[in-house]
């Protein structure tokens, strides 16, 4: 089951969810819009390691915006603190932005059950877009879980901006 609108404010209002800052305004009919905060990131070479810790670049998004480029990854953040002990977050890019040619949460739209923080963008252009801090990029939607809960403690809780992959502490995790 899908929340609808009015139960996201019902269960921010309760605590059961977790939209800092919060704003009505942004609330849809079974979705919360979330905005693009100013800080992006991108890999430094060429290559991407997956069992390396690889460098990125950080650019803030100015008054004029930023111009994104195709073929090139962009990790973004959401303004908002977004997280719940309760329901399972699945954002999704806006079907606007998607009109754009941008492609958002690609291969990773899932929330676990305890995770809050700021949400990590996967950004891919088809074209030149630029885009704006504070833009309206994604939805996040909250699914009712069945069963026992295991609340995240996981490698990317409490984040704030944009995160790099840390899939290499996985790696070393099993060795």
């Amino acid at each position: 089951m899908i929340l609808t609108g009015p139960e996201i404010i019902a269960a921010t209002e309760s605590g059961r969810i977790g939209i800092s800052p919060f704003n009505a305004d942004q609330v849809n009919p079974n979705s919360y819009n979330v905005r693009l905060g100013e800080t992006l990131l991108t890999y430094e070479d060429g290559v991407i390691d997956s069992y390396a810790e690889n460098p990125t670049r950080s650019v803030t998004l100015g008054e004029d915006g930023y111009l994104l480029q195709p073929d090139q990854l962009y990790l973004g953040h959401t303004v908002e603190r977004v997280g719940s002990d309760t329901y399972v977050p699945l954002l999704f890019g806006r079907s606007s932005v998607g009109r754009l040619g941008l492609f958002v949460e690609i291969t990773a739209p899932i929330g676990d059950i305890g995770f809050n923080g700021q949400w990590t963008l996967m950004l891919s252009p088809v074209r030149p877009l630029r885009v704006y801090s504070g833009m309206r990029i994604g939805q996040i939607m909250f699914f009712v879980s069945v069963g026992d809960i295991d609340l995240y403690a996981g490698k990317y809780q409490a984040a704030k901006g944009p995160q790099a992959s840390r899939y290499w502490k996985d790696r070393m995790a099993l060795l």
